[in-house]
């Protein structure tokens, strides 16, 4: 199987760490397209999934204020990414990789 370039065509740092996945869009054949997320690890005890909290705010017309929405997103975890809880990451659409599991982490965002 043909290794990619590390260009995914998103402007994200690529990891250091190299890694064999074929599931993984900077070593692998997984190409990403559509949304871009950001959101918190709250669990990472799937093999090479996690699962990501994302906020966000939702108008609401007839009271002219907004309202905070929550979802969980399963996300795919590449071994060079290597994400754990707590961590804050950046997820990307992909292909469906599994029944729930249609997004691939592509950056652990540092600490400020």
């Amino acid at each position: 199987m043909p290794l990619r370039s590390t260009n995914i065509g998103v402007p994200v740092k690529p990891p250091e760490k190299k890694c064999n996945d074929p599931k993984c869009p900077f070593h692998g054949t997984l190409r990403v397209r559509g949304k871009l997320l950001t959101g918190v690890v709250v669990s990472d005890k799937m093999h090479r999934t996690v699962t990501v909290l994302r906020e966000y705010l939702v108008y609401i017309p007839k009271y002219k204020r907004y309202e905070r929405r929550r979802s969980k997103i399963h996300a795919h975890n590449p071994p060079c990414i290597n994400a754990k809880k707590g961590d804050r990451v950046k997820i990307m659409e992909c292909r469906k990789l599994a029944k729930s599991v249609s997004f691939v982490v592509i950056e652990k965002e540092e600490a400020k």
